[in-house]
């Protein structure tokens, strides 16, 4: 292998037997945090308005197919993106935790709108007060409801999350004590 220098940047030429263009070097936690960002595999967990501004969201005007989630999965064992969209009741709670541990490792959440985020304006006994009390979440998507380049913003974000997240993260003692903390083994 030969070295040419060019003002202080070291270009190596390709080992012997490689040739032409396309050679790159990477780390496998690179490789596979580009592929996992780039082709999510979102469940809609919709429950009121919110549920219709996420439609607006993946259809063609706005097309969130161009960013990696073409495929919507309406089963929590093929998803890896759970989008929860709406005022969740208390009663509701123990299923949308189901949904959750049905999902395999890794798997991600965003939480939309001011219903899901924390309650809305639905400050009463029957409405859970914040998704993130029963399971965690990755990305908070404001607004009420939020508009359809919010929730692009959110995915993108959960793209760059999911980009950057080592492989082994997830099989660390502080993932295990967060999901401790949920009652999650």
């Amino acid at each position: 292998m030969e070295a040419v220098k060019d003002s202080n940047i070291k270009i190596v030429g390709a080992p012997p037997g490689i040739e032409g263009p396309g050679f790159m070097a990477t780390s496998l936690d690179k490789v596979i945090g580009m592929a996992r960002a780039n082709s999510l595999w979102p469940l809609p967990f919709a429950t009121s308005c919110c549920g219709i501004e996420f439609m607006a969201t993946m259809a063609a005007h706005y097309d969130l197919g161009r960013f990696g989630a073409e495929r919507l999965s309406f089963s929590p064992r093929q998803a890896d993106l759970l989008m929860v969209m709406g005022t969740i009741a208390k009663k509701m709670a123990p299923i949308l935790k189901q949904v959750y541990l049905q999902m395999a490792e890794p798997r991600w959440v965003l939480s939309m709108g001011a219903c899901a985020s924390s309650g809305g304006i639905f400050d009463t006994y029957s409405v859970l007060q914040g998704i993130d009390r029963i399971i965690p979440v990755d990305v908070y998507v404001p607004g009420c409801p939020p508009r359809p380049e919010q929730v692009i913003d959110g995915i993108l974000k959960i793209q760059e999350l999911v980009k950057n997240e080592s492989i082994r993260r997830r099989e660390g003692p502080q993932y295990k004590a967060m999901l401790a903390q949920y009652g999650i083994e």
